[in-house]
């Protein structure tokens, strides 16, 4: 099995699930693959990935990881847990062909709180497929030398980061003998958004809430009012615990225009991952200062695409305006010598409940060629709050 447990996944798996529950749990939605290097998949990756979907079925939250996540995640109620340790993967719910180019497909259709929980173990399911079927082969010397420079690099200039890797890591041995190296030499690792491996080797669960959370409220509520929405309803339900917010869902100019003092103030700081990181630097301080805000009270947690040398440079960029951390996921788990798989698996339709006409959502990236969903809906968006097509 290559998810060997039910927290072989991201911390905000967990705390959007919670969310959903708490405040819309008949809401259901469909969670749809995209591979963006549009690769053309073989029958026999077809045949394993299917394979290994059955075999989700068997995997269960034990007495101790309830345990412990119960003991180290206090933003999240222990009824919470328990629910969990009841759910079931059903691979039925799982549709996956490959169509006439040989695209993969996967779709999930559930409850959103259930739904929202498979996203991560299938992207991590086909990214190792896929360097099975390929004959790939990790040479975990290689790996671990070039894992060396970037701990040294990270241990000389206090370069906080947190290993973010699992949905495009090469193997679930890779990512751990990874994270079992930088639990022993890094200085400035804070954490891992896995929680399995959070567990295992005695490290913080990192993470807060991901674009689907405000994806799934633009489509219900307006895209104008998805933000402000999105973060309000966090609050509600977590009170000021996981306050980082992330702004690119309907771009990030559009968020920090929407961004009011009161949240600016309440949130501990916003996570940039997409767009140029240090104009987005500048535009999140003259943001804070025209809300009459310390940016050096404030902190951006970076995650789109990085390496440890790029985030040298950002973390010299903020240097005294603003604090800094940085996200890293396939440079640590994928970083082989092959090219890693550019997979995403995003919330492309919801309902607020079983009687409700499904509703598209969309997401528009800071990044070229990044928008998800129709043409006609990402324009309708587009058209909504005022953004050229240009921008």
């Amino acid at each position: 099995m290559m998810i060997h447990t039910i927290l072989d996944t991201d911390l905000y798996k967990f705390t959007t699930s919670y969310a959903y529950i708490k405040l819309f749990p008949n809401a259901m939605g469909t969670f749809s693959f995209k591979d963006r290097d549009e690769t053309a998949y073989t029958d026999k990756f077809l045949k394993s990935l299917r394979e290994v979907v059955v075999s989700l079925a068997q995997v269960a939250l034990t007495t101790e990881e309830l345990e412990y996540m119960a003991s180290h995640c206090r933003f999240l109620p222990r009824v919470y847990w328990e629910w969990l340790s009841s759910f079931r993967f059903q691979p039925d719910k799982v549709k996956i062909y490959l169509d006439e180019d040989c695209h993969l497909n996967i779709e999930v259709t559930d409850y959103l709180y259930k739904a929202t929980l498979y996203e991560v173990p299938l992207l991590a399911i086909v990214s190792e497929i896929k360097n099975q079927t390929l004959g790939n082969i990790a040479d975990m010397d290689d790996i671990i030398c070039k894992l060396s420079e970037k701990v040294t690099l990270s241990n000389e200039h206090q370069l906080s980061f947190s290993e973010f890797g699992t949905r495009r890591r090469f193997s679930f041995d890779v990512q751990d003998k990874v994270i079992g190296y930088l639990k022993q030499t890094s200085q400035y690792c804070t954490g891992t958004s896995n929680c399995h491996f959070a567990m295992k080797y005695g490290m913080k669960p990192m993470g807060t809430h991901p674009h689907e959370w405000f994806m799934f409220h633009g489509a219900q509520f307006g895209y104008k009012h998805a933000n402000y929405m999105a973060l309000e309803n966090w609050v509600n339900v977590y009170d000021g615990d996981l306050g980082i917010a992330l702004s690119d869902t309907y771009t990030s100019k559009v968020f920090l225009n929407n961004l009011s003092r009161k949240q600016a103030k309440l949130f501990d700081g916003v996570r940039c991952d997409s767009g140029n990181e240090f104009e987005f630097a500048d535009q999140l301080v003259a943001r804070y200062r025209e809300l009459g805000i310390d940016s050096t009270t404030k902190i951006i947690v970076f995650s789109n695409a990085l390496d440890f040398g790029k985030a040298l440079d950002i973390q010299e960029y903020c240097r005294g305006r603003i604090r800094c951390a940085f996200g890293i996921g396939t440079n640590l788990t994928n970083d082989t010598g092959y090219k890693p798989s550019n997979i995403v698996m995003k919330l492309t339709q919801c309902k607020m409940n079983i009687n409700q006409v499904w509703r598209e959502c969309v997401k528009l990236s800071d990044d070229e060629g990044k928008h998800i969903g129709s043409e006609a809906e990402v324009q309708a968006c587009l058209y909504d709050l005022k953004i050229a097509i240009n921008d």
